[in-house]
């Protein structure tokens, strides 16, 4: 029997079945005690395994779609911003947005937790295995620019045009130059009706023309963005004002 044990545990082993291996001394205690059938055990052990590989298939897929934090919808403190209607924000985290190819525009002022919220949507999503990513305005400008100099522009459109939920965070905190809304309005309309799209921003769209520094081509991307869209205003006070004096680096990450 000893020697078909270590046979067994070489096997889970070989198999990769680490949460079985690790788990199965205790389930063979209770099966010689009387306290579990062995058919019971067997089926409890491979849904440990099964809930271990998806826990860990989740933490892979957050972790690539370069979330600047791991923050979800019980972390928001929807009592700070009662202009928030809560269940339209748990309606977007049912992900049925991405199925219609809508967008989500999330407007407001620094702190009020646009980024917070577009994160969490973006965690459900990578849960949910639709293919996410996260960046910047500024970091995605920065890489068209730099594919468009080395003749790699076309690719680079691609890769951004891939993602099943796209989030461009922190557009307005920046002007964008002639080059940067021509790659902007190149981007957002290679994923018109074909993805979804959550932007974040501080300006108000009668002010994207000057934002772009170009009214027809702001219109331009404006039009795509909106035409199926969910726009949520954040009309509240910053979370890095909450509690000013006593709130931690990591609390103040919370409203961003």
């Amino acid at each position: 029997m000893t020697n078909n044990y270590n046979r067994l545990i070489n096997n889970l082993d070989e198999l990769k079945l680490h949460e079985f291996r690790e788990q199965l001394p205790h389930y063979l205690s209770l099966v010689n005690k009387g306290e579990i059938e062995i058919t019971d055990a067997i089926y409890e052990l491979t849904e440990l395994e099964k809930a271990k590989r998806m826990e860990r298939m989740i933490t892979s897929c957050v972790r690539t779609a370069g979330f600047p934090f791991l923050k979800e919808f019980h972390d928001y403190d929807f009592s700070f911003q009662p202009g928030i209607d809560k269940g339209e924000i748990l309606e977007l985290g049912t992900l049925r947005f991405i199925e219609a190819n809508e967008n989500i525009l999330f407007c407001g002022t620094s702190g009020t937790g646009k980024t917070h919220l577009s994160v969490s949507i973006g965690i459900e999503a990578a849960k949910h295995h639709y293919s996410t990513y996260f960046i910047t305005c500024h970091a995605l400008m920065e890489q068209l620019k730099q594919a468009a100099h080395e003749n790699r522009l076309e690719a680079k459109l691609k890769h951004y045009s891939k993602y099943r939920l796209l989030i461009i965070d922190e557009i307005g905190y920046l002007n964008l130059d002639a080059m940067a809304a021509n790659l902007m309005f190149q981007l957002i309309s290679r994923r018109y009706e074909k993805k979804s799209t959550i932007i974040t921003t501080n300006i108000v769209f009668s002010g994207w023309g000057e934002l772009f520094g170009d009214p027809v081509t702001a219109n331009a991307i404006l039009d795509r963005l909106l035409h199926h869209c969910h726009v949520v205003t954040i009309n509240g006070p910053s979370y890095r004002t909450k509690d000013i004096g006593g709130m931690s680096d990591q609390e103040e990450m919370r409203g961003k």
